[in-house]
């Protein structure tokens, strides 16, 4: 056993930016070089995932990061392979950095005969060692509840506020939160209250999936700078629509604040056509070169406040105090 348990960060494909930046933070808060841990995750010829770790895991706190965001199949299977590989090198205790869960829109039966794909992850998760999760804005909230180990999920609010009164905060009294849906009007509400600005509502009714008959406005938009904020946008056909719609009931001008940038298909296309003025997301999962190139869409880093939890957790100090504006404010000092 080592003398003293150090935190050591292992990183899969899915996100090593991410990674890389995690481990360049805990760097300056420790005044040591933190490195990621010396580990190769490859394929074979067929597909299958292969993990060796080069160095020392015995005893250790490890820290897996590992988005499972596209391809979800492959990066899910890379995570549980690397914590297979460590529990079976004698780790001290495997923790899950999963900055993007995938699979959380599946966490209820909708119709029969459909699975409740959240929770099967959930059980593999568990099942193959690990024994915490650290993610950030889950679909749901309710998904903890699927882990029978500790779940911390992180927030992009307290992020968004510093960045919407930084970059508002000449004109925070025309400002408005606008929820995309009654679904997120509780994420919504949160932001409002942290800015201290009204809360609007999008209500859109569908005749079938994937197509929106109608879109309403609850709530009065005239003059103001909207600001949408949801936990993801996938292929931003619903966001754009509501921009326009939002714009159409006379705000100035429509903002976004996403926390995961799925962006698939023709997201990038609509997003950069569309009226909206600019498309915040963090970097939880690995930008593409067309989102980076997008001219009205911005990358807000989240490597400042995974890299405090780590360290918050392995020191087994408060995760949620994280969350107060004057504790995460030290934080992003000098990069919002």
């Amino acid at each position: 056993m080592p003398t003293v348990i150090e935190p050591k960060i292992i990183s899969g494909n899915a996100n090593r930016p991410l990674a890389e930046s995690v481990a360049r933070r805990m760097s300056l808060y420790r005044g040591m070089s933190v490195n990621l841990v010396d580990a190769r995750v490859e394929r074979f010829n067929d597909g299958e995932i292969f993990v060796e770790v080069f160095e020392n895991v015995r005893g250790e706190d490890m820290y897996i990061m590992q988005s499972t965001s596209n391809p979800a199949n492959d990066n899910l299977m890379e995570l549980l392979i690397m914590a297979d590989a460590l529990r079976r090198s004698s780790a001290s205790r495997i923790t899950a950095v999963m900055p993007y869960f995938g699979y959380a829109r599946q966490d209820r039966r909708t119709k029969a005969r459909t699975p409740i794909s959240a929770k099967l992850v959930a059980n593999m998760i568990a099942e193959a060692g690990i024994e915490r999760v650290l993610t950030m804005d889950l679909h749901a909230a309710q998904i903890q509840g699927f882990f029978d180990i500790p779940v911390d999920n992180l927030y992009a609010s307290p992020i968004f506020a510093l960045d919407i009164k930084n970059q508002f905060k000449d004109q925070l009294e025309d400002v408005m939160v606008v929820s995309p849906d009654v679904g997120g009007v509780a994420r919504a509400r949160e932001l409002a209250k942290r800015i201290n600005a009204p809360l609007s509502i999008v209500d859109k009714r569908r005749e079938k999936p994937g197509e929106i008959a109608e879109m309403t406005v609850i709530g009065n938009v005239e003059g103001k700078k909207c600001i949408v904020v949801d936990d993801m946008c996938d292929t931003a056909g619903t966001l754009c629509k509501a921009a326009e719609v939002i714009l159409e009931h006379g705000a100035t001008e429509v903002h976004a604040y996403i926390s995961h940038g799925v962006m698939s298909g023709p997201a990038v296309e609509r997003v950069s056509n569309s009226v909206l003025k600019t498309l915040v997301l963090t970097d939880t999962i690995q930008p593409t070169d067309a989102v980076k190139n997008a001219p009205n869409i911005r990358i807000l880093p989240t490597a400042p406040l995974f890299a405090q939890s780590i360290m918050n957790i392995w020191n087994g100090h408060s995760v949620s105090s994280l969350f107060e504006t004057d504790v995460l404010g030290p934080i992003y000092e000098g990069i919002l």
